[in-house]
């Protein structure tokens, strides 16, 4: 019997293998066309062979970490998510697996009495379901397609997971990049691929819930609009949304948002840099002054907005949270080189809190962020909380020519080179010996060089160009990039093995347009700046406006250079209006993604009374403030609304 079950298996095999065959010799198929072109998919671009069929992979544990770290957010906002769909489906063998972008399994749910057979079938927590590694398999292949999927049985390429039914759909962030996959699988499924339409539905529902989850998360103090068909569910459980700046340019959105929005206008939701920073009065008949109206407060079934193509859906605008001005009481007591970074902004203090803990460890931080938010200043501070008396070495890997950085950072033995000094050079990265190591715009370092820094960071050693013998160093490695490594490894344009060597733990400076403690920034840069030049100077509440309503894509050394410009310019001891550059409104170019503006945090004396008697000799005629505040518009109804100053019509 044994062997007639194995002769069975052996002969479904075949079958399998001869119909990939087929399909890739061109013949009809009756499979559906996600499959077909997954299948070709794997034999052409990831020259995987339908006859060598390969195990289930795990990473290994450090790696394991390295990708729940990266994904612990999303792992909070998913979590209460997957253990109500698997109350859903409980008693049916379903095991949910949560893959991060990589197809990596960060989280995972499944029966406890069948965890040996889910880890060798892969369902298991670590185990990686990139269609590049695996074949066509619901992760893998919703992942390249961003669409909801089943891959059910021998529609998967290799034969190892044929008798998997796996059912998955796309998570995508505020953004709309796929950041996530959400997959409910059965070790075995007797039942045709139609029967797990109903885990096709669930799936998807609990992908789009999780979305709007991160997107309420990440968005509190902006407006949020949120759509559904039905008026009956548009309070509960919205179909998609969006969120809004207080000019009303979209911010960020859901994947159901962003379908939404590029409905309206033709356009293709994935390409959502094209959305990112549009009014929304492009996709709608409405504008920013219009969503108070659309809140609770009104019935649901009168919550109906017309978009621009004539469809009409039901809107439920929730308003941002309402923030005391200020610090809170408790303030942490963070190392004083750390404290000086915020003014009481969540996203900073986070970081903070997180870069404290750190500075003490030899554990390699990578810092990411725009250009300008102060990437190197924040290495500094996290140098300057760490013990002893080592160096602080800063290496601009942009800037060192490519012939020369090598010996820059490792430097060479006596005689190594024509033009060598006879008693050799000491490299950077020991002269940063027993201190921190600072590789600037890391994701340049070319590549050839990536795998010696990989050694250092590996072995704790260097060997000078020309030398023999390693030398032995211990550095704290700190890099930063504004790209995104993660893209340039995924192109081949940065080792992988290096990537994730230093991005043990990641630090993300927020843009300066992000942040809620601009006004004590601004304040704070003012007095450094003026201090440098024995001056004492205060900003007028005119230009105090015309600052805040800029959207900063050059960040805080932007605001720096402007300040001194305007100190050079200013003859008293105010900063006016006059004194600052004519700025522009950043406007959408392109596919390129639009640097959005977001109103900082009041300084409630100066920036009230000189907004309240503008509005009063103009009688409430917000277009004649803006023109005498030197401002636009949208700067100026902003402003009345973090100030919770009345809107007159």
């Amino acid at each position: 019997m044994a062997s007639s079950g194995t002769s069975s298996a052996r002969s479904l095999e075949s079958d399998h293998i001869r119909e990939i065959e087929r399909v890739l010799s061109g013949a009809a198929s009756a499979r559906d066309g996600t499959v077909v072109r997954s299948w070709l998919r794997c034999v052409d671009e990831h020259k995987l062979d339908p006859a060598r069929p390969t195990e289930a992979y795990i990473v290994p544990d450090t790696q394991l970490r390295e990708h729940r770290e990266q994904s612990e957010r999303l792992i909070g906002i998913a979590r209460t998510g997957l253990e109500n769909l698997f109350r859903q489906v409980a008693g049916q063998n379903y095991v949910l697996l949560l893959a991060d972008a990589k197809g990596v399994t960060v989280d995972f749910l499944g029966d406890q009495a069948f965890m040996d057979h889910l880890r060798q079938a892969g369902l298991y927590l670590g185990s990686e379901w990139s269609e590049a590694r695996t074949g066509t398999c619901g992760v893998g292949s919703c992942i390249v397609t961003g669409e909801a999927m089943t891959i059910h049985q021998s529609d998967h390429f290799d034969t190892t997971h044929t008798p998997l039914s796996c059912t998955a759909a796309p998570i995508f962030d505020t953004s709309g990049k796929l950041t996530a996959v959400l997959d409910i699988s059965l070790l075995r499924s007797p039942q045709p691929k139609v029967s797990q339409n109903l885990a096709l539905h669930l799936v998807t529902a609990s992908a789009r819930r999780i979305e709007l989850a991160n997107l309420m998360a990440q968005m509190r103090s902006d407006w949020v609009l949120r759509f559904s068909r039905s008026p009956d569910f548009l309070d509960v459980d919205p179909e998609a949304a969006v969120a809004l700046d207080g000019s009303g340019r979209i911010l960020g959105m859901t994947h159901g948002g962003a379908r939404l929005l590029a409905g309206v206008t033709g356009m293709d939701w994935r390409h959502t840099d094209g959305l990112i920073g549009q009014p929304l009065s492009r996709f709608f008949d409405m504008s920013v002054d219009d969503l108070p109206s659309f809140t609770r407060a009104r019935p649901t079934e009168e919550r109906v907005v017309f978009a621009r193509n004539a469809s009409a859906v039901f809107a439920h605008a929730i308003e941002p949270e309402r923030r005391p001005s200020g610090r809170r009481t408790a303030i942490p007591a963070w190392p004083k080189s750390l404290a000086g970074l915020s003014g009481g902004d969540r996203a900073m203090e986070a970081l903070q809190a997180r870069a404290a803990k750190l500075a003490v460890t030899d554990i390699p931080i990578l810092i990411q962020g725009e250009t300008g938010t102060g990437k190197e200043y924040l290495a500094r501070a996290v140098h300057d909380c760490r013990p002893g008396d080592g160096r602080f070495i800063a290496v601009n890997c942009a800037a060192i020519p490519e012939h020369l950085i090598e010996s820059e950072l490792f430097g060479y033995a006596p005689g190594a080179f024509t033009g060598a000094l006879a008693r050799g050079k000491k490299g950077l990265i020991e002269e940063a010996d027993g201190g921190t190591l600072f590789l600037d715009e890391i994701g340049d370092m070319p590549l050839g060089l990536q795998s010696r820094l990989l050694r250092v960071l590996a072995e704790r050693e260097i060997v000078p160009v020309g030398g023999s013998r390693p030398r032995p160093v211990r550095v704290k490695v700190i890099s930063a990039s504004h790209r995104d490594l993660a893209d340039l490894a995924a192109q081949g344009r940065f080792r992988e093995d290096l990537y994730y060597r230093l991005n043990a733990a990641v630090l993300n400076l927020p843009a300066l347009r992000e942040r809620d403690d601009f006004d004590w920034l601004l304040d704070r840069l003012v007095q450094q700046r003026a201090r440098a030049q024995d001056r004492h100077v205060t900003l007028a509440p005119a230009a105090r406006l015309r600052l805040a309503g800029h959207d900063w894509p050059g960040n805080i050394r932007e605001l720096t250079n402007v300040i001194d410009v305007a100190l050079a310019l200013g003859n008293s001891g105010v900063i006016a209006p006059d004194d600052l550059p004519p700025f522009r409104r950043a406007k959408p170019a392109g596919n390129d993604k639009v640097a959005v503006p977001a109103l900082p945090r009041p300084q409630p004396a100066a920036g009230r009374e000189a907004l309240e008697a503008a509005l009063a000799a103009c009688h409430g005629n917000l277009s004649e403030v803006a023109r005498r505040l030197g401002v636009d518009r949208t700067t100026v109804y902003r402003r009345m609304k973090r100030l919770g100053l009345a809107i007159t019509r």
